[in-house]
């Protein structure tokens, strides 16, 4: 048996040519044609034996008066003879090879039409001959009735209708003509004819009718097998309602997504099954309400996020449906497809949540202020209010890091979120911008007081002790607050305006607050040139050396050496003062080779001085904390052929709070190679009395505030100066008062103890050679001393 194959396209049209199987169809394969023609013959070949005896019967009965009975009795035996063998050899032939086998089928009925048409054209030639016009009338009747028959029972044979028709319209013809009703004769000749017409035209259509359905059959069963296929292999699911947007023709994935049985989710709401208990209680998501007005709008979506609960738990489904229309336009219903994507939604969650909160604190990130700072701003426009921004920098937080590790500063970092978040109102939004600086957004900051109140809150807050891994900590929190849209219309330039208050708080020192004001933004444009120009400083020949003397307390004030002092001359500024240039050269980073350019100068310098006569340089955390800094400071001593015993390296409380283990190795290797060290500014910073004990100083310098408080009788300046004087003496260590400025001072210093002195009253700073000539001034014998 052939199989019967479905044509993938429609066809334009069938030729009559092809209808009669004398050319191929154009478009359509021939054995497809010849396999949708023999489609009906089995279920009609009953139809067609039994109206074929029917009529002769009929015949029978019309002619068994006037015609002879072995006429009559041969052509009706002959007929039924055929018929039923006929019948029989197709049944057989269909029950061996079975039907539908194209060819073949169609060939059997063409013969077996061939054979009934002479079978019935003998009737007409010899019944004919016998009776009158009015019998031979009948039996063309009958035989008119069977070409009809033929046409409707056979509609896709047209070549087996057309010579059963032909042979008996032919014979019926000549029957009449032969009986000289040529009138009769023409007209049974014209309706063979149009009914031979008739049924190829009624052919052609059926037969395209047929095609037609077999495209639209193979594409269905196509489509229903991808979608078998889809649901099978497949997460997602398919999903249908009825005009009352209720589930119908539930598959099997559909109700395992909804861990329900198939027959029990059949009619319910849809919007029902998704809503889990927020059915009955009438509160909806929005995304089940944009769900809902798509369904009642009859409107097509598609990637529709919804939250589903199922048993108690929530999920997320992924849904994309359009509306189904009959033939005539009405509406069936919804039909889509959906996919959990509770995986994806949280996995898009955790990122969305790690993109905008910081890991370490779960506090807003910078992206989050920014936009938060944004959206202030377009509401305080609207609302023709004011918003605020506040930037925190938590004071000696770095000493914490470097001395204790990372991981307590974490979780003291950790400490300052929370305390942050306790003292926050839903009017603010407290985030971290990163390392130790933290924000505020004030939603509302019409009220300045608020601001400045707020901004004490917080530094109060964080500079209460905190207690880390057996550590009680002290840290402070400078800063800095602008208000929008008058300090800045955008984020960018607010949170800058913001960020230079900042700086403002951190130069005065840290554990403030200032506002931003419009002179700021002048300071950082001068100190963004200064930096420019002092980048270029060295190379120009700009940067100098002033020396200011040192000397004894003794009442002959010998004089002991020098402390080198940094100074800058510019075509821009003029003479600027190191307090302003040093910071910018930090920040920028231009201190390291500034300050090796120092030592070596100064080395230089103090070979042109007596062998007793030191020289001091200040060095800077940066410096110290400097891999090949010892190294530097070799060359610097190699190069001039100064004695290590001369140089005197002072440096900061501070050094100790950038790495103090690291300075305590770099300092021992200092007094290794014989250089003297000299601890700056003692009792104005962090006074850490462990350093002491740890590194050996060879000189102790008093700050200036103390001496001017000490000569004005304050108790706690004497007490203070007593107390240092007292320490270095136990510890073997001298002690240098700086800023004596009036024989006051002097006269009081040199009663406390102290055993060197420094400041305008033995000499302002002076350059190389005025120092020089200081030497020259004195007498041999005390140049060598």
């Amino acid at each position: 048996m052939s199989e019967v194959k479905t044509p993938s396209e429609l066809p334009a049209s069938l030729s009559y040519r092809a209808l009669l199987g004398l050319a191929d169809p154009q478009g359509v394969d021939p054995e497809n044609l010849r396999a949708i023609q023999a489609r009906s013959i089995k279920d009609r070949s009953f139809e067609r034996v039994g109206i074929t005896l029917f009529c002769a019967i009929f015949v029978v009965v019309l002619y068994r008066e006037v015609a002879p009975v072995w006429a009559l009795a041969s052509w009706a035996a002959g007929l039924s003879a055929f018929k039923l063998f006929s019948f029989h050899r197709i049944r057989k032939y269909w029950q061996e090879f079975g039907q539908h086998s194209g060819k073949m089928d169609t060939g059997m009925v063409t013969r077996h039409a061939l054979g009934t048409g002479v079978a019935w054209g003998s009737g007409l030639l010899l019944l004919g001959s016998f009776g009158n016009a009015t019998q031979l009338l009948g039996l063309w009747a009958v035989v008119l009735a069977m070409m009809v028959f033929a046409s409707m029972l056979m509609p896709t044979l047209p070549r087996a209708t057309a010579l059963f028709v032909g042979t008996t319209s032919v014979s019926a013809t000549i029957s009449f003509a032969v009986n000289q009703n040529y009138y009769l004769a023409a007209i049974a000749l014209g309706i063979g004819v149009l009914l031979t017409i008739s049924a190829l035209r009624s052919a052609r259509a059926q037969l395209l009718y047929e095609i037609a359905n077999s495209v639209l059959q193979e594409k269905s069963e196509t489509v229903s097998l991808l979608l078998r296929e889809f649901e099978d292999s497949g997460a997602d699911w398919l999903w249908q309602t009825d005009t009352h947007r209720c589930a119908v023709h539930v598959g099997p994935r559909f109700a395992y997504a909804l861990s329900a049985n198939a027959s029990e989710i059949e009619g319910q709401p849809l919007l029902k099954l998704i809503a889990g208990d927020a059915w009955e209680e009438g509160r909806y998501p929005d995304a089940l309400h944009e769900l809902a007005e798509k369904l009642k709008r009859r409107e097509p979506f598609s990637n529709l996020i919804v939250p589903v609960t199922i048993n108690g738990q929530q999920r997320y489904w992924e849904l994309s449906a359009s509306p189904r229309n009959s033939e005539s336009g009405s509406f069936l219903g919804f039909r889509g497809v959906g996919s959990d994507v509770t995986e994806q939604r949280q996995s898009e969650e955790k990122i969305s949540h790690l993109a905008r909160f910081d890991t370490l604190t779960s506090l807003p990130n910078r992206l989050q202020l920014t936009e938060a700072l944004g959206e202030a701003l377009s509401d305080a426009d609207k609302w023709r209010r004011r918003c605020g921004f506040l930037m925190i920098d938590l004071d000696r937080f770095k000493a914490v890091n470097d001395t204790l590790g990372h991981p307590v500063g974490d979780r003291l970092l950790a400490q300052v979120s929370k305390r942050l978040q306790q003292i926050m109102t839903p009017n603010e939004l407290v985030g971290r911008l990163g390392g130790d600086e933290f924000a505020v957004v004030l939603k509302d900051a019409s009220d300045s007081a608020y601001v400045s109140d707020l901004a004490g809150k917080i530094i109060e807050t964080v500079s209460r002790p905190y207690s880390v891994d057996n550590n009680t900590l002290y840290i402070g929190a400078s800063v800095g607050s602008a208000v929008g849209p008058q300090d800045g219309r955008t984020v960018e330039l607010l949170m800058r305006s913001a960020d230079l208050a900042l700086y403002r708080s951190k130069e005065e020192g840290g554990n403030s607050h200032n506002n931003y004001q419009h002179k700021l933004h002048a300071n950082a444009e001068e100190r963004r040139v200064m930096e420019f120009e002092l980048r270029n400083a060295l190379e120009k020949e700009q940067l100098h050396l002033e020396y200011q003397p040192l000397v004894a307390s003794s009442s002959d004030h010998t004089l002991l050496g020098f402390e080198t002092l940094l100074r800058w001359e510019n075509p821009k500024f003029g003479k600027v003062s190191p307090a302003k240039f040093v910071p910018v050269a930090e920040d920028a980073r231009l201190i390291v080779p500034i300050g090796e350019w120092v030592l070596r100068k100064a080395c230089e310098d103090a070979m042109n001085w007596p062998e007793t006569t030191r020289v001091a340089v200040n060095i800077s955390v940066d410096q110290l904390t400097t891999s090949g800094f010892v190294e530097s400071v070799i060359a610097a001593l190699a190069d001039s052929g100064l004695p290590a015993y001369r140089l005197e390296l002072e440096v900061t409380e501070s050094i100790f709070l950038r790495d103090g283990g690291l300075a305590i190795k770099v300092l021992d290797r200092l007094r290794d190679l014989g250089v003297k060290l000299s601890l700056d500014d003692f009792g104005t910073g962090y006074s850490s009395l462990g350093y002491l004990k740890e590194t050996r100083f060879d000189t102790i310098k008093i700050d200036r505030s103390f001496v001017q408080g000490a000569a004005q009788n304050k108790a706690e300046s004497l007490a203070i100066i007593r107390a240092v004087v007292a320490l270095a003496e136990s510890l073997g260590v001298a002690t240098t008062a700086e800023g004596v400025e009036t024989e006051a001072e002097l006269t009081m210093i040199q009663q406390l103890g102290c055993q060197k002195i420094q400041g305008y009253y033995f000499g302002r700073p002076m350059l190389f050679d005025d120092a020089c000539e200081i030497f020259r001034q004195m007498p041999p014998s005390e140049r060598v001393a």
